[in-house]
């Protein structure tokens, strides 16, 4: 054999020696706030992060000084600048949910084959909350003005995943 032919024997054994790196270990499973009403039902909770818009405004550069009987000697010194000012508070928004024993891995499977079968969901059925999942649910519920990954019962319903209420 010449040098080159038996490097790749000995390559080949010394492969064949490696173990196995780790996987790394699984993502836990998203926490949804949910609560239970004391009829039973449940409720989901998502957070509206409250919006700021840049506004003309004054930035004091300079404090005052004022001498030890409190008249001021020297007025405050402001500068033009844009500040940041709040257009819609942060709030909390709550919506009917299913409850926690009722998100079995079935009950994923089955949201993952509904959001498949629209179109929002492209991964395989893993009967997991994974990153395709969560994004498919956001999407869907966010075109039904719900900016939640977790599913509310009215998208479980639409999805004939939940019993609907004739009452």
């Amino acid at each position: 054999m010449t040098g080159r032919s038996a490097l790749f024997p000995a390559l080949l054994i010394a492969l064949a020696a490696c173990t196995p790196v780790d996987t790394p270990p699984e993502a836990p499973a998203p926490q949804f706030t949910t609560q239970k009403a004391e009829d039973g039902s449940c409720w989901g909770t998502v957070v509206i992060p409250a919006v700021y818009e840049q506004v003309p405004g004054q930035v004091q550069v300079v404090q005052a000084q004022v001498d030890e009987s409190g008249t001021v000697i020297q007025p405050p010194i402001y500068r033009n600048a844009t500040v940041p000012k709040e257009v819609r508070p942060r709030r909390e928004e709550r919506f009917p949910a299913p409850c926690p024993d009722q998100i079995t891995p079935e009950f994923i499977a089955s949201i993952q084959r509904a959001l498949l079968a629209r179109g929002y969901y492209r991964g395989g059925v893993t009967s997991r909350f994974d990153e395709p999942t969560l994004n498919a649910i956001l999407r869907f519920q966010s075109e039904r003005g719900l900016k939640s990954s977790q599913i509310s019962l009215d998208s479980a319903r639409e999805l004939g995943l939940a019993a609907v209420d004739l009452n």
